[in-house]
């Protein structure tokens, strides 16, 4: 059974400068134009940043100034009342926006919150501890994480596991019952909630040499490994453990090419490829790797 979300059951709000390139537009707009809510801004650039990599360390800068936007600002457009939201700011920022939510009677979606990288230091973990009971995942980087907290770098798998207890330990989740996330590029993801431990999901490219060749360029593998994550709660009905899967094919397809992936028709039929391959297949595939069977 092939399953999928519509472009209108899901969103992206893009703030829209008077710069904004036309050639990014037409290609948003083939992944379903009901997708996007742009918020237009006749007097402002568009908003852009630098992200670069030196081996395995990122670092993230403005290059414009940064236009804010909080739950208020959904009021009267199709994403007001989502029941999942995905956002990336410092944890101050994050304390702002689950105080709006709180304010809106009645609506209690579910919260993914990536820290920005540039806030990722011990001086913020104060106020990250503060908003995490407001938080239902949280999904930094290995390198984020173990900044956060004060570890030892590079990352390893059992200092990615401890710093997956000790946020666990600091409060993740409304009366704990809150999930972390750590996404640790070609070693795979370590999903961690307290009713049920650790479990580590496989990135579906992994580092070793057979896939090397198809990690093109990591920009936005960590935006488009929570989106499949909150396309996964859906159809898993809440399976975190589960929705990490569709999480990881998500990002897949993102790291194979510079920019977004492209679509086609499959030969033959109406079903949509992604890079000429199905994410269904894909995840299947990942599943398997895990000794499970899913159809």
């Amino acid at each position: 059974m092939v399953r999928k979300l519509l472009p209108h059951q899901i969103g992206m709000v893009i703030d829209r400068g008077h710069d904004f390139p036309p050639s990014i537009q037409t290609k948003l707009e083939e992944y379903g134009s009901s997708m996007w809510t742009f918020r237009d801004q006749p007097d402002c650039c568009t908003t852009r940043a630098l992200n670069s990599y030196k081996g395995d360390h990122r670092s993230f800068g403005y290059l414009t100034p940064r236009i804010r936007i909080t739950p208020h600002d959904l009021k009267g457009t199709r994403l007001a009342r989502s029941t999942t939201l995905h956002f990336i700011c410092s944890p101050s920022r994050a304390a702002t926006i689950v105080s709006e939510i709180k304010e809106m009677d009645g609506w209690f979606p579910t919260t993914i919150y990536e820290p920005i990288p540039d806030r990722c230091i011990p001086e913020e973990l104060p106020a990250l501890i503060e908003v995490l009971p407001s938080i239902s995942v949280l999904s930094p980087n290995a390198e984020e994480a173990l900044s956060l907290l004060s570890l030892p770098l590079p990352p390893m798998k059992n200092s990615i596991e401890q710093a997956a207890a000790e946020f666990l330990d600091l409060g993740v989740g409304e009366a704990g019952q809150g999930c972390v996330i750590i996404r640790s590029g070609g070693m795979g993801a370590f999903v961690a909630t307290r009713e049920n431990g650790g479990k580590w999901v496989d990135a579906f490219w992994t580092s070793v040499k057979e896939d090397a060749h198809k990690i093109v360029d990591v920009t936005g593998a960590g935006n488009s490994f929570l989106g499949g994550l909150a396309a996964g709660l859906f159809f898993t009905q809440g399976d975190v453990y589960e929705a990490t899967f569709y999480a990881s094919v998500s990002a897949s397809f993102t790291i194979e090419q510079a920019g977004l992936p492209t679509l086609s028709r499959a030969t033959n039929s109406n079903t949509t490829q992604w890079n000429g391959d199905f994410p269904q297949r894909r995840l299947k595939e990942l599943f398997k790797r895990h000794g499970r069977c899913r159809e």
